[in-house]
């Protein structure tokens, strides 16, 4: 009898479990599963190529006290297929680097009491990690010199005595754009510990050794602000012993990566084509040192239709690089002395962006339509492709819904591209109500791989039988140059037409209630959310506006990139032509909106001024015609981090897409203030 009790016990708990596991294969994503979501970072093969070390964000809980997600440091064993987390807790690491023999793995990061952001190192079979630098303030970047005997590393320069004399009296007042500290380049020496200043007067940003350890290439700014950062670094090689610099590049515009060759001979670097263009896509290459003028050097991808991410050297004449490609990603090799590059991982297979090269393999974060950046190896012989890590196996028991790449013409012809996510529960033959997704830049763009975060919606929204729509408007990146710069100077103009077009699509193949189409974005994507509200109100039955720009004119006045405003998207100053400016300002049509709108800005924003929201907020409060409502997030900037906020932003906006396109509850009435949290 005890033994038919316990038997009819485990029948019941199997059934049981069997009913949840079946229930939950069949449940789509949830807001709760936001801090489920783990994303492997930045890949680094070890120099005997028997590993490699990589980062893991993890997100942090909402149990615990709010803040930012964690990043944790692994190793993975290639021979052993083994996954070792070195410093898998409560941390988080960045910038992470081999010693010469593959013993050591340094990083910055904050660790125990440490106040600042310092360099350490951690034993590759694991340990405790050992602080190397020990610098006043925070350690910015750091690079281990390829013999291993020293670290260059960038940090700011310390205040004046004087100015901290006066902090220290209580005289705290802070002069805008004038006190701002260099970022000064530093040598360590690792066998005696003794530093040496590199640079001074100046801003050092990106930075890479050459091979034989006695030159650095540097991007360098006059002063360490956020529009130089963008718009006027230059590319310096500056000897690693004396200090001695000579600019290598009068690049115009914007700059990103480079890599020396292997002999130091060539320097490969990403930048934009010319100063008006709003994309560091185009590929180009230099002698070290350089006698030639930037309009001499070739463009290894002029009139391609791409955007340059990154880009390795394979030995003195082969070129790796990634780029985007409308809405995918592909790996290409590129011969110094050819003209055309070869494509060596299809598109359309995983989306990825930076990457390591170690003799014919690859490595790096990958993603695609079912799961996060998970750790990928690729061989460039045999071109076999290989998932090495799965650290998001829990979705293994949810239903995602199905997603695909989709191309149509805009009004004047142009093939345009995006993402498409259908409703979890979709049928054919029935509309149902749609998300418009707006990416922000607008030199980016949406990949049709894993497209589901905080602030994007993706298969949140699909969960909830939206569909969710993703376009790459002109003016977007990975369509090359002559596609990026048809947006400049026509801001919210044909580029928002592209997304009109897109939503008529959905709409003539009945997929989409015309009646019932959402759309939100941020900072240029609530640029566009709020222009939808206003100019075209009566296409849009709701608006989700984060970070985004309401009013033209005072946005060019109060952001900390002006002259890169100026200079790739509008190719004017306002008094030059105030009457477009302002013509291309959502709140110049505030007062015939009909579309209900939630504002959402981080207070400490210094892209897009908290002040734009309140504008947006207060012109519809006073002229528009349907609810609206304004949330700010304290000690959030262009974007939320922290862990509460970005649950709060995800869940609001999600509620309201609900209450304003698929509930019956009355359209011209503000849903609750709050979420409920059971």
């Amino acid at each position: 009898m005890k033994n038919l009790l316990r038997f009819n016990s485990a029948l019941i708990v199997l059934i049981l479990f069997s009913a949840v596991a079946i229930n939950s294969q069949n449940r789509g994503l949830s807001p709760d599963d936001l801090f489920k979501i783990k994303n492997v970072g930045e890949t680094l093969f070890s120099p005997d190529g028997k590993m490699i070390a990589y980062t893991l964000n993890v997100p942090r809980p909402l149990n615990e006290e709010p803040g930012n997600n964690f990043n944790q440091l692994f190793v993975y064993n290639i021979q052993e297929n083994e996954n070792i987390g070195l410093l898998a807790n409560k941390v988080s690491v960045s910038s992470i680097q081999w010693d010469s023999e593959s013993e050591k793995i340094y990083f910055l990061g904050k660790i125990g009491e440490q106040k600042t952001n310092q360099v350490y190192y951690i034993d590759a079979d694991g340990g405790s990690p050992k602080l190397v630098t020990n610098e006043t303030s925070d350690v910015l970047a750091f690079k281990v010199s390829p013999d291993g005997n020293y670290i260059a590393f960038v940090r700011l320069e310390d205040k004046s005595k004087g100015k901290q004399e006066m902090i220290n009296r209580g005289f705290d007042a802070e002069i805008y754009e004038e006190e701002y500290q260099q970022r000064n380049l530093y040598v360590m020496n690792l066998d005696d510990k003794s530093v040496r200043q590199i640079t001074t007067a100046s801003s050092v940003f990106e930075f890479e050794w050459s091979s034989d350890s006695k030159n650095i290439a540097a991007a360098i700014a006059d002063k360490n602000l956020v529009d130089d950062s963008y718009m006027f670094k230059r590319l310096y090689v500056i000897d690693s012993e004396t200090g001695i610099k000579y600019k290598l590049v009068d690049n115009p515009g914007k700059l990103t990566q480079f890599s020396f060759s292997p002999d130091g001979t060539k320097l490969a670097f990403v930048s934009a084509s010319s100063v008006n263009d709003a994309v560091s896509g185009s590929l180009f290459v230099c002698d070290v040192p350089n006698t030639k003028q930037f309009s001499q050097l070739r463009n290894y991808t002029e009139g391609f239709e791409g955007s340059v991410i990154m880009v390795k050297w394979k030995d003195d004449n082969t070129l790796i690089f990634s780029s985007e490609e409308g809405v995918d990603i592909t790996l290409r090799e590129q011969k110094i002395n050819e003209k055309k590059n070869k494509l060596i991982l299809d598109p359309g297979i995983v989306v990825l962006r930076n990457f390591d090269l170690l003799n014919d393999n690859i490595c790096f974060a990958g993603n695609t339509k079912e799961h996060p950046n998970e750790l990928y190896i690729f061989n460039l012989g045999t071109k076999d492709l290989t998932k090495l890590t799965n650290h998001n196996n829990w979705l293994a028991n949810i239903k995602l819904a199905r997603q695909e790449k989709i191309e149509y013409p805009a009004k004047d012809g142009l093939k345009i591209q995006g993402v498409l996510i259908y409703p979890i529960n979709y049928e054919q033959g029935k509309s149902y109500p749609l998300i418009t997704y707006i990416h922000g830049g607008p030199e980016a763009a949406v990949q049709n791989g894993w497209e589901t975060g905080y602030g994007s919606w993706g298969q949140f929204a699909a969960a909830k039988d939206f569909f969710v729509f993703m376009p790459n408007y002109r003016a977007s990146s990975g369509r090359g140059v002559e596609f990026t710069m048809m947006g400049f100077g026509d801001l919210a103009g044909k580029e928002f037409e592209d997304v009109i077009d897109g939503i008529d699509y959905l709409i003539q193949k009945g997929f989409v209630d015309r009646n019932k189409v959402g759309i939100g974005g941020g900072s240029y994507g609530g640029y566009f959310s709020a222009w939808a509200a206003t100019k075209y109100s009566d296409r849009f039955a709701a608006s989700v506006v984060f970070v985004g720009i309401s009013n033209q004119i005072s946005k060019r006045n109060t952001t900390d990139i002006p002259y890169e405003d100026y200079y790739v998207h509008w190719g004017f100053w306002t008094y030059e032509n105030e009457q477009l400016v302002w013509e291309r300002s959502p709140v110049r049509y505030a007062h015939q909106s009909k579309t209900p709108t939630l504002i959402l800005h981080g207070k400490e924003d210094p892209r897009v001024h908290p002040s734009q929201s309140l504008e947006l907020y207060r012109a519809l409060k006073l002229h528009g015609k349907a609810p609206v409502r304004l949330v700010f997030y304290p000690g959030q900037g262009h974007g939320n981090s922290k862990n509460t906020s970005r649950y709060d932003f995800l869940v609001r906006t999600l509620d309201w897409f609900e209450y304003y396109l698929k509930s019956d509850y009355p359209k011209d009435r503000l849903p609750s203030k709050y979420f409920d949290f059971d």
